[in-house]
């Protein structure tokens, strides 16, 4: 019996189990160990928590795992990848396989088979696999440059569409909602507020956005609408690439979404999937969202990634005919 480690390190949490060949043992949940989102004695706090309880829940030491199968944001980035890389090869057995959160997600979905994965959380970003296991992708660059439909990025406009909405005279309940959350007694507070540096977290403002929108903030669901629209306008270009990769003429291949954002923000999972559909009639589209945990324990399982020559499509096939 083999046993597995498989982490999904996210910007605000991270996931981990430990899984044998056929059954997930355990599961916890701790805050951030991205070197990115936190500093190193915040993220190894949660790190030693999460495997102290992982352990204990499952019964099984981490000298007994087999592969270790870590997904994050920013997986290139030096900072981050070196303190995942140091700080697991330490506490754990087998090898490190450490890739983008994107990667898990599509093998949560599709198992290395062809498909599209659109992701927005407190990031965003939208990957999709060729038939040959290619990965293309659009958007993932950061809360700056990219991050459409994203919990940064709607915070963000939101914010930004308050005061759009002041110069324009138009009403909206954003403004007295978020004074209120920040605890903040004027308008002149949050002017100074939202331009400190360092900035605030803006994706804390998505909750707020979103209870306005529900509750008829015509300001509120515009925000929630565009950055819908741009998140689909990315996905739309990964689609017709692994479409155009395709043997199969004319074929699209299927969207699976994956996320806090397109898990529980309705308005902007609708907005998206309905542009979707009018840009590719016919599309289908993955009720719910994936489980990236689930996809790292099967690329943990798997191993096959160390291997160049064999593509996600030829080892998907090779799994089945042994299954």
């Amino acid at each position: 019996m083999s046993f597995y480690l498989a982490v999904d390190a996210g910007g605000t949490k991270t996931d981990y189990a430990i899984a044998d060949d056929s059954t997930l043992l355990a599961r916890v949940r701790t805050g951030t160990i991205k070197r990115m989102r936190t500093d190193a004695v915040t993220a190894l706090r949660n790190l030693e928590e999460a495997l102290a309880q992982l352990t204990a829940a499952s019964g099984i030491s981490l000298r007994s795992i087999q592969r270790t199968c870590i997904g994050a944001a920013g997986n290139t980035v030096p900072m981050v990848h070196n303190f995942l890389l140091e700080q697991f090869s330490a506490r754990a057995s087998g090898d490190v396989l450490i890739v983008n959160d994107v990667d898990i997600a599509l093998d949560a979905a599709f198992a290395g088979r062809p498909g599209v994965l659109v992701l927005a959380g407190t990031g965003s970003n939208v990957a999709g696999r060729t038939e040959r296991g290619e990965v293309t992708t659009a958007g993932g660059w950061g809360p700056t440059l990219a991050d459409q439909g994203s919990g940064h990025r709607i915070g963000l406009k939101g914010l930004r569409a308050v005061f759009a909405a002041i110069d324009a005279e138009q009403p909206t309940i954003l403004l007295d909602a978020i004074l209120r959350f920040w605890e903040l007694q004027s308008l002149e507070a949050l002017v100074d507020h939202a331009n400190r540096i360092p900035s605030p977290d803006f994706s804390q403002l998505t909750r707020i956005i979103v209870d306005c929108a529900d509750a008829g903030d015509l300001v509120a669901q515009e925000v929630l609408r565009r950055e819908a629209q741009a998140l689909a306008r990315l996905a739309a270009l990964v689609i017709r690439r692994v479409g155009q990769a395709s043997t199969q003429s004319g074929w699209v291949p299927s969207v699976a979404f994956a996320g806090s954002i397109l898990e529980n923000v309705s308005l902007v999972r609708s907005a998206l999937v309905a542009q979707l559909e009018q840009e590719f009639p016919g599309i289908a589209t993955l009720p719910g969202v994936v489980d990236p945990i689930q996809g790292a324990i099967w690329r943990a399982r798997a191993g096959w990634l160390q291997k160049e020559d064999v593509s996600a499509t030829e080892h998907f096939a090779f799994q089945e005919e042994a299954n």
